[in-house]
């Protein structure tokens, strides 16, 4: 059951997401579907570093908007993970790009809106309603 779970989640998340992080939370309302997935605890080490202790230090937290859902604002929350190297003082991460870069949007939805300004297909005008204003946002 739980493989179709994700086949149906990859349908709606962004491209290879189930491939790095796990869905470990979900809820909607009338405005929002609000997706929260974690990182996989898969290291990032280098060939060098692949004979040392590896310990996952905690997370830290990105939510992005995704292509709308049912009429909701669809927010992922990412819960990116941070590890340390044994014998390193800085955490390492693993580089997965989420968002387009100086939004808070995912790479996908950016384009699309992006592509025509979002003026054929009514998204942009969508989103702009269901957006809160920059101050609010999660």
């Amino acid at each position: 059951m739980e493989k179709d779970k994700n086949s149906i989640a990859e349908i709606f998340l962004p491209i290879e997401t189930l491939e790095w992080f796990e869905i470990i939370n979900h809820s909607r309302d009338e405005n929002d579907v609000h997706i929260t997935l974690e990182e996989k605890n898969i290291p990032p080490v280098t060939k060098e570093d692949k004979d040392k202790k590896v310990i996952s230090k905690g997370f830290s937290d990105i939510t992005i908007t995704d292509f709308p859902i049912r009429g909701r604002r669809t927010l992922l929350t990412f819960k990116r993970r941070y590890w340390q190297i044994e014998g390193q003082k800085k955490l390492v991460k693993r580089d997965i790009s989420l968002s387009f870069p100086g939004t808070q949007l995912e790479k996908e939805f950016a384009d699309f809106l992006k592509e025509d300004g979002g003026r054929a297909s009514g998204l942009a005008n969508f989103y702009r309603r269901v957006s809160k204003a920059p101050t609010q946002r999660v």
